[in-house]
Parts: structure tokens; C-alpha cells; sequence
């Protein structure tokens, strides 16, 4: 499909269909079709897709095994479809690099008369017409096709106006004056001086043709990234599993694991499938499908989900859910939902084109004739008709919307965003909430040592660095995200770490470890502490902090608190996206506690947070605040946002986060700030404006000329030149965008 009014052509032929509700997407270049099988079988869905002029091939789920990688079959289509894709995609860029290389030579020799040498129309001729013919072919064979079909798009614009000037040109080179020796270009108003047969347009048939390939590759790249992202989120999962088998244990594909197999997870490991902790104690991260960022205690008994990662202890698993019953299977399929429901956003262009083509042509066909009938001879009276195509001819519609993206997105990658295309844009104008996501996105996604708690009168811890230095040496021998904080924090301290002799891990209950023959024990706070130690780990455990007591020889020595920081741009972006109108909300899957403490420190209103929530949750929140009328953005980071990312109608992805975030996304925020979320936005808002003028201008430049040179006031030299100040404005109005400038800048 080479555009919308593609996808909007497949869509309606399949809804004709009895017991069909087909909706399909541009973007994604797929169909979601709800059908019944008593009155319809897949196989007629395709060929209604295939008489439409286009191919199509049904995925097949797998079935089989615990690993949500696709199966062979299904592998083997996804990656024909891959195939096709980047062949497509390297031929549109073959076509634009040569025959902007060839076009460049044709403009230049055509707009300047000092360097016309002898012939130099015949050599002008050799170079233009390949790239017309070669460089164009994919415009003119879309153009075919659609006629077929009764329809007009961009492409039957491009291929009209393209034709007319080219087969004009080739006229008055063998059969007018064109092709005489010393032959120069010359401008005049009237379309009857010179007959109207010694002029050619070349240079706007070939550049037309450049411009656009060059806009046409540059979308058909973004929008392949979009079908890669569900691809990347199934293979998420582990390849691997250790099963035991008659107290024997093996290593298979994790493809191969069945219900109620007994598994073995090492730390540092991932968790091949939904599973019941059989034996065995550690702390498992989580946060691709909570978003918590301190990994969760899991003991005999515990559920641990498909791809999430052990951090430190062995653990023998009871499979519970394989293959698509997993919760990784059911995030894909939220995230393929979510993108097959953004409907795709009808282009302006291709919306007035349905009309403005048919409309052209009649205007031409009828200036013939009615010049004809006043008694203008054959020669005047064409000239007339062929102004009216070539100054119809949509160069400055086709390079209305690349252009604009083309500077606004360079600028926008200067900035550290990347834009995904047209649509996007269209989305940001209405955008009047924006949820964000805690971990990663407001936060800096890593724990740090927050507070240190001496215990009054401790006569054990002389200050809150020893304390530090002492805790630290011990957690040094360990694996957890709290004891990596711990030792993290010493080290940017510059404290020296200390021997630590018989240390153990003590299941549900901290470590142990001996320093200078004391015994050094650290656990997480358990409300068992003394009065005032406990007083203040609960008031610190409030405000969303982490907590760990330290005790020296069995007495308390004190405690430290541990939390995800806010990120310093964090609360003066949030200030500058209520400036801008827009209401603000925090969506995360943390616990109440934490979530409620960083909204209050970046200014975000109690009523607007909501915590504790799953991916399939945040995907439900967005809905209901659709369905009650909002535009909604979304930013976040990680896998568990790539759904809510899909559903919104506009994703905003911390180029930080993970893959699947970004490619689920319709803007990356390279340097992971919050502040660029900002400069995304009002970069979008600004280039969508741009975009709005020079199409404006396109057509109003076309509204006001058509008639002058259907009337026979217009030769089509000046037709040609006209077209080329039309888009030598929308360039210079889309260049506009170069002096954007965001928060860095300012």
C-alpha cells in the first residue's frame, strides 16, 4: 500500500463482505478482521485483498511450547514479509539517489540560458527521460492500478502531472521547435505566443519525480519499523529451559515446555514461563511487566512470570502457563490490538485528490474543446489543456508534507527526538492529557541511597559514612539491587570497602558478615525495630523509600532508605506541559507508597495518580479516558508500557527504555528527559502547522491559476515556472523549522 486511501480502499472491499468487520492499518500494513466462519473462510479474506491489487498472508499463531517465539511457519512468513519490505525499501532508494543525480543537471541546465550549448535540449531529453520512466515507475504503476480500480490518489497526481509535462516536452522536441540547434528557453505569458509548441518542462518532470522517491523512501523506513516491534517482544522470552526429568536435568528449547513441567532457574537467569516457585528463595525483577523497580522476594509458593529475570538465588519452578496463555503472549497481543486499532489518519492530500484529479482533467478536456470551438487552432488550444495539467501538476502537494518532515524531524533528531511520521503529527495537535509513566520516565529507574537513620546514642556506629562503609562491604559479596545500591553509593563516597569474613545469605532474613570479628547483620525493615528506629523507617517507608536496618553485635546500629530519584528536569517539565494546556496524570505499576511520594515532589495532583497497575490496566485507563473524550499521550519506557505506548494516541518512548517501548512508540526521546517530551510536542504542534500552510498555499496557488490557464492567459513555460515557485516557497516555509528551539537550546 502506497498510502491511505490504499488502506482505506482494502478495508472497504473486505467490509462488503457478509459477517465481516475488517479495520486496516496504514501504518502497520495489517488487517484486523472479525468474521463469521459460516459465512466466510480466510482464504476468500485474501483473495478480496489480492483482487483489491495487493497481497496478503494470514499469521500463524503458535501453539505450542512455552517460549512466545513464533513458530516455524509463522517465522518463515514474518520474515518473506521482512524481506519484501527491505527489498522495497532499497529499491525506492536506489530509484531517488540516481535520479536525484540525474535531475540535478536537467534543472540546471534548463533554468539557466548562458549554459545551453548546442543541442543541449536533445542531452537534457537522454537524462530526464530514464528518470521519468525508471525513477517514476513506481508512481505510474500504482497510478495504473488504482485507475483500475476507479480510484485517485497522490500517486494518480504525481503520474498526471509528470506525464503531461514530459510527453509535452517530447512533442515540442520532434514535432514543434524544441528540437531546432541553438534552441534556448524563453518565457511568455500567453499560451498563443509561439504557438505554444517550442517549450519544454523536463526539469519538472524529473525533479517532481526525485522529490517525491526521496519522501517516499523516508516513509516507507519509518513505517517498517512498526511490525518489528511485536516481533522483538516475542522474543523476549528465554530460548532455554532447564527441565528436570527423573531427578535428571536437561536443557531444551524453551519452545518444548509443557504444563506442570518442573523447571530450574539459575540467578542471573531468565524465567522461561509462567510458573509456581516450587523451592527455593530470590528476588526476581519484574519490572518489564510491573514496573516496580525493586525486584520482588519470591519464596515456595510465589508466581513468577515468563522473561522476567532472577537476580540472585536457584529456583525450582512448576510451569503454569505456556506459549499464548503467558502473560508475555498476552502483552503481544494487547500491543498488536492497541496498533490495530489506531485508526489510520486520512492525509489531506489524498482526501481532496479523489476529486481534484477528475476535476483537472475535465477542466483540460473542456479548455480544448472551447478553444477549439472559438477558433484558436489545434496547436494554441492544446497548449491551453496543457497548462492546466502541468500547473495542476502536485509538486508542491508532494513536497508540501516531506519537506516539513524532512527539516522538522533533522532538527527534531538535533534535539534528540525522533518523529515518526505524518500521522503522528496529526495526533500531537489534539493532545489534551499526557499519562506518564514513574520508573524511568519521572524517575531515574536505579535505586540510591536516599537517607542514613544513626541510632541515638548508638555506641556502636560512630556516623552516618561508617555506617555506610560498613553496611556496603558486607552487601558487597551479594547480588541484589540493594546491595549494588549500597556498595554504589560508598564507591561515589570514595569510602574504602572493608575485608568481610563468613558472610551468608540468609533466605527472607538479609545477610550476615563478620568485620574486624564483629557481626554485621542487614535486613529490610520489619516494624520489630525499637520505638525510635522504627518511627523512623515507617515515616521514610511512607514517602516511598526502601529501608534497610543495620545491626552491629545484635544491637541496632541504624538504617538506611533507599529510592528511585525523581530525575531533575522531572517537575519543571511537568510545569511546562500544564502551561501548555495539557492535564497531567502518573500511571504506574510501583506501590502506592513510591508513587504518591514522586508525584507530590514533581507537582502532580493526588486524584490524578493511579499505582499498582498491570500492563492490560494501564492499557484500560487510557481506554476509559478515550472514551470520555481525551487525547491522550503516553510516556514511558519499558516493555510493560508498550501496550499503553500502542493505545494512546500518541507514545512517547525514553530512548533509554526498551527496544519494544521505542518501536510500540510514535516519538523517542533520545536523551530519556522529560523536558524533550515537551520539545516533542511543541516541535510537532509547530511542523504540523508548516505542514498546514504549504498545503494551503499548494492548492490555493493551484485554485487561483488553474482557471487563468484553462482561459489560454498562461503558457505552460510559465505554468512550469509557476509550479517550481510554489515549491521553492513550501521548501523555504518548511526551512522555517531549522530555528526551532528546545529546552537545551534556551
Amino acid at each position: 500500500m502506497t498510502c491511505t486511501s490504499c488502506s482505506a480502499r482494502v478495508e472497504r472491499k473486505l467490509n462488503k463482505l457478509d459477517g465481516v468487520s475488517a479495520t486496516v492499518n496504514f501504518a502497520t500494513e495489517s488487517a484486523d478482521i472479525d468474521y463469521d466462519p459460516a459465512l466466510v473462510q480466510p482464504e476468500q479474506l485474501i483473495a478480496v485483498v489480492e483482487k483489491a491489487g495487493y497481497g496478503a498472508f494470514l499469521p500463524v499463531a503458535p501453539d505450542h511450547g512455552g517460549s512466545d517465539v513464533p513458530g516455524g511457519e509463522e517465522q518463515s512468513q514474518v520474515h518473506m514479509a521482512n524481506e519484501a519490505h527491505a527489498a522495497q525499501e532499497r529499491d525506492l532508494a536506489q530509484r531517488a539517489v540516481i535520479s536525484l543525480l540525474l535531475s540535478v543537471p536537467v534543472m540546471v541546465l534548463s533554468m539557466v540560458p548562458s549554459l545551453q550549448f548546442e543541442h543541449w535540449q536533445w542531452a537534457v531529453a537522454l537524462v530526464a527521460t530514464p528518470v521519468f520512466l525508471w525513477g517514476g515507475a513506481p508512481f505510474h504503476r500504482a497510478a495504473l492500478k488504482n485507475l483500475r480500480h476507479g480510484s485517485f490518489t497522490m500517486d494518480t497526481l504525481i503520474s498526471l502531472g509528470t506525464s503531461a509535462a514530459w510527453l509535452w516536452s517530447m512533442v515540442a522536441l520532434f514535432w514543434g521547435g524544441a528540437g531546432d540547434p541553438g534552441y534556448r528557453m524563453h518565457m511568455s505569458l500567453s499560451a498563443h505566443s509561439h504557438a505554444g509548441t517550442d517549450q519544454i518542462y523536463l526539469e519538472s518532470a524529473s525533479m517532481v519525480v526525485s522529490f517525491l522517491l526521496l519522501g517516499r523512501w523516508g516513509e516507507h523506513r519509518a513505517k517498517g519499523k512498526s511490525s518489528a516491534a511485536l516481533y522483538q517482544l516475542l522474543n523476549l522470552g528465554a530460548k532455554e529451559a532447564s527441565v528436570l526429568r527423573d531427578n535428571q536435568e536437561y536443557r531444551i528449547p524453551a519452545a518444548d515446555i509443557q504444563v506442570g513441567d518442573v523447571l530450574v532457574v539459575r540467578p542471573g537467569e531468565k524465567i522461561p514461563t509462567d510458573a509456581e516457585v516450587i523451592e527455593g528463595h530470590s528476588a526476581v525483577d519484574e519490572s518489564m511487566i510491573s514496573g516496580e523497580s525493586i525486584p520482588v522476594e519470591v519464596n515456595q509458593g510465589s508466581q513468577v512470570t515468563g522473561a522476567t529475570l532472577n537476580t540472585s538465588g536457584r529456583l525450582v519452578l512448576r510451569a503454569t502457563r505456556v506459549g499464548k496463555d503467558t502473560t508475555l503472549a498476552h502483552m503481544a497481543a494487547l500491543v498488536t490490538e492497541a496498533q490495530t486499532r489506531k485508526a489510520p489518519v486520512q492525509r489531506l492530500v489524498d482526501k481532496i485528490s479523489q476529486i481534484f484529479v477528475p476535476a483537472v482533467i475535465l477542466i483540460a478536456i473542456v479548455s480544448l474543446i472551447l478553444h477549439l470551438l472559438w477558433g484558436s487552432s489545434l496547436a494554441d488550444s492544446f497548449s491551453a489543456a496543457v497548462a492546466v495539467l502541468i500547473i495542476a501538476c502536485p509538486c508542491a502537494l508532494g513536497l508540501a508534507t516531506p519537506t516539513a518532515l524532512l527539516v522538522g524531524s533533522g532538527r527534531g533528531a538535533q534535539l534528540g527526538l525522533l518523529i515518526r511520521g505524518p500521522e503522528v503529527l496529526e495526533s500531537s495537535r489534539a493532545i489534551d492529557t499526557v499519562v506518564l509513566d514513574k520508573t524511568g520516565t519521572i524517575t531515574t529507574g536505579h535505586m540510591d541511597v536516599d537517607q542514613i537513620y544513626i541510632t541515638p546514642n548508638s555506641q556502636v556506629c560512630p556516623g552516618e559514612e561508617e555506617l555506610l562503609r560498613y553496611a556496603a562491604s558486607v552487601e558487597k559479596a551479594s547480588e541484589h539491587p540493594i546491595a549494588q545500591a549500597l556498595v554504589r553509593a560508598a564507591q561515589d563516597r570514595q569510602l574504602s570497602l572493608i575485608p568481610v569474613q563468613d558472610f551468608q545469605a540468609l533466605p527472607g532474613r538479609g545477610v550476615d558478615g563478620r568485620i574486624d570479628g564483629h557481626l554485621i547483620h542487614i535486613a529490610r525493615f520489619s516494624g520489630q525495630e525499637s520505638p525510635g528506629l522504627a518511627r523512623w523507617c515507617s515515616t521514610v517507608q511512607e514517602q516511598g523509600s526502601t529501608v534497610v536496618v543495620v545491626s552491629w553485635d545484635g544491637e541496632e546500629a541504624g538504617a538506611l532508605s533507599l529510592r528511585d530519584q525523581v530525575k531533575k528536569s522531572s517537575a519543571s517539565a511537568i510545569s511546562s506541559l500544564r502551561r501548555m494546556g495539557l492535564e497531567v496524570r502518573l500511571l504506574s505499576g510501583d506501590n502506592a507508597g513510591a508513587v504518591n511520594a514522586t508525584a507530590r515532589e514533581v507537582g502532580i495532583a493526588p486524584d490524578h495518580v493511579t499505582a499498582g497497575v498491570l500492563p492490560e490496566d494501564k492499557v484500560a485507563v487510557l481506554a476509559q479516558l478515550q472514551q470520555a473524550g481525551h487525547k491522550v499521550a503516553m510516556v514511558g519506557d519499558g516493555i510493560n508500557d508498550a501496550a499503553a505506548l500502542a493505545q494512546a494516541d500518541l507514545g512517547l518512548a525514553m530512548g533509554a527504555g526498551t527496544d519494544v517501548a521505542i518501536e510500540a512508540s510514535d516519538i523517542t526521546l533520545m536523551n530519556s528527559d522529560l523536558e524533550s517530551a515537551v520539545d516533542a510536542l511543541k516541535l510537532s504542534r509547530r511542523t504540523l502547522k508548516i505542514i498546514h500552510g504549504n498545503l494551503f498555499w499548494a492548492f490555493a496557488y493551484n485554485v487561483l491559476l488553474i482557471p487563468v490557464a484553462a482561459l489560454g492567459f498562461l503558457n505552460p513555460m510559465f505554468a512550469g515556472a509557476a509550479m517550481a515557485l510554489s515549491s521553492i516557497f513550501v521548501v523555504s516555509n518548511s526551512l522555517r523549522l531549522r530555528n526551532f528551539r528546545g529546552h537545551q537550546s534556551s
